[in-house]
């Protein structure tokens, strides 16, 4: 089951839109527009945003051996950074 996190790479203010981008899987840039678009011509509010920046909770980061975060737990194994035990090898 997919869930709605604040996006920490993809973000410009709070990473509302940068999160809704990818649970629909979609470019943050389209989103951030519409969003835009719906704050200056549909009459949503920007509090809309602001309640969902508090609401929404941060995308759980991780952190490989050396320290480093990173928000793809798999980033370090495809990477050849996962085994250094050298069975495999």
């Amino acid at each position: 089951m997919k869930k709605l996190y604040k996006s920490n790479t993809d973000k410009k203010i709070c990473g509302v839109c940068g999160g809704l981008a990818e649970y629909f899987g979609i470019d943050s840039s389209t989103v951030r527009l519409i969003t835009v678009l719906l704050v200056l011509f549909a009459g949503m509010s920007i509090w809309v945003y602001i309640i969902a920046a508090l609401i929404m909770d941060k995308a759980p980061t991780y952190t490989n051996y050396m320290g480093y975060y990173n928000t793809n737990a798999n980033y370090d194994y495809y990477n050849g950074y996962g085994n250094n035990n050298n069975y495999y090898n």
